[in-house]
């Protein structure tokens, strides 16, 4: 299993930032890191600068989005959506597209979800839950509906 470092992980959006300003060619998960990061123009200065972003890490700041961890969770949505696991994720993030008709604002809503089922997961001490996730994001495209109909 891959498990990276947190170093390493900021070293690879900073790498493919880099890479992707200047057009170099793309591994496919930098192109899909890329198209993230696209949709994130607010957090290009952390990630043009590896230097500073290393001497940040384990900094926290609740008053500021990681954008290492934010786009971590954009790869990690997409990626089980491409092979749907949990079972049943992919239909949920695409219900979630559908109510919010975009893609982006989906992930954003399921990061939540995702973000919770890791905090219970860990705080309780046994694994991931993942059908209470795929819940979660439901409900997020059911409870979202209500309201924009209003």
């Amino acid at each position: 299993m891959f498990n990276p470092s947190q170093a390493d992980v900021r070293r690879f959006f900073c790498s493919v930032y880099g890479k992707a300003r200047i057009g170099a060619p793309l591994e496919a998960i930098e192109t899909l890191a890329a198209r993230w990061m696209d949709e994130h123009p607010e957090y290009a200065a952390e990630w043009s600068d590896l230097d500073a972003a290393l001497t940040r890490m384990g900094e926290a700041d609740p008053a500021r989005t990681n954008a290492f961890l934010h786009l971590s969770m954009h790869l990690s949505i997409s990626e089980q959506c491409s092979i749907d696991q949990p079972r049943g994720i992919r239909l949920a993030v695409e219900a979630l597209a559908a109510q919010h008709n975009s893609l982006h604002l989906a992930h954003h809503a399921a990061m939540e979800c995702l973000g919770r089922m890791l905090w219970e997961s860990q705080r309780a001490g046994r694994p991931p839950d993942g059908e209470a996730y795929i819940a979660c994001v439901l409900q997020h495209a059911t409870h979202d509906g209500h309201k924009k109909s209003r």
